[in-house]
């Protein structure tokens, strides 16, 4: 279960990092690129270090940040994907795999659960 728990932090961690950084730089030329658009574009990033929170929250309370970062999925899933009449494969996929990534924590804090109860017995 560490290998598991291990892939699933790295995963998460890349597109959080992934998503973060093209936020951060994909209107930046809107506002004249170069640096000074990457800073005028910083608010467009600012709510992907909501996923960045939920990182740790799954990497330290694993049945709570599991539960909430499964229905951060679903939602930006839904929001990204099927409001509004677009669908793009590789976002499905990457919100999709945000949802998976946290039903494998939920797993494994469940699991992390049962493995105390029993040690306690």
């Amino acid at each position: 279960m560490n290998y598991l728990r291990i892939i699933a932090q790295i995963l998460l961690f890349t597109i959080t990092s992934i998503v973060f950084v093209f936020a951060l730089f994909s209107g930046s030329e809107g506002y004249g690129g170069g640096f000074i658009g990457i800073i005028k574009n910083a608010p467009n990033a600012l709510p992907w270090i909501l996923l960045f929170g939920l990182n740790y929250l799954a990497w330290k309370k694993e049945l709570i940040g599991g539960v909430v970062l499964t229905l951060f999925g679903i939602f930006i899933s839904w929001f990204f994907n099927f409001n509004g009449g677009r669908f793009d494969i590789i976002v499905f996929s990457m919100t999709s795999l945000i949802t998976i990534l946290g039903l494998v924590f939920v797993s494994l804090g469940i699991n992390k659960e049962k493995n105390i109860t029993n040690e306690k017995k």
